[in-house]
């Protein structure tokens, strides 16, 4: 069974940094494309960016415009995890932060975590 359990929300100023985690099991990592969403009330789920499988060419990151520069994605394949790193925090980075994953390198993501609050003040 995959789970994926997400960590290192919270509340902060305009500015600072945060690093999310997200710790999955009952998969195997290092094939699965890993993804981060988030999600405010009313508004749909919004891509963040992905870190693709290991290759022998390394994991190709993506990110969406709105974050491109600020956060960075990584993962750690021996500890299956995979981590957003997010710097000069803004208030419309406010939401709710999902990781997911997908065993195809392309198409849905197939199993999602419960999610982490992220609440930067102005």
């Amino acid at each position: 069974q995959v789970q994926l359990v997400e960590s290192g929300g919270g509340l902060v100023q305009a500015g600072a940094s945060l690093r999310l985690s997200c710790a999955a099991s009952g998969l195997t990592f290092s094939r699965n494309d890993m993804g981060w969403f988030r999600q405010t009330p009313g508004k749909d789920r919004e891509f963040v960016g992905s870190i693709a499988r290991v290759t022998w060419s390394g994991s190709s990151t993506f990110y969406a415009d709105s974050v491109k520069g600020r956060f960075t994605i990584s993962r750690v394949n021996a500890n299956n995890t995979v981590y957003l790193q997010m710097v000069n925090l803004k208030p419309e980075d406010t939401a709710r932060y999902y990781c997911a994953t997908r065993g195809a390198s392309s198409g849905p993501y197939d199993y999602w975590g419960q999610g982490t609050q992220v609440t930067v003040s102005s």
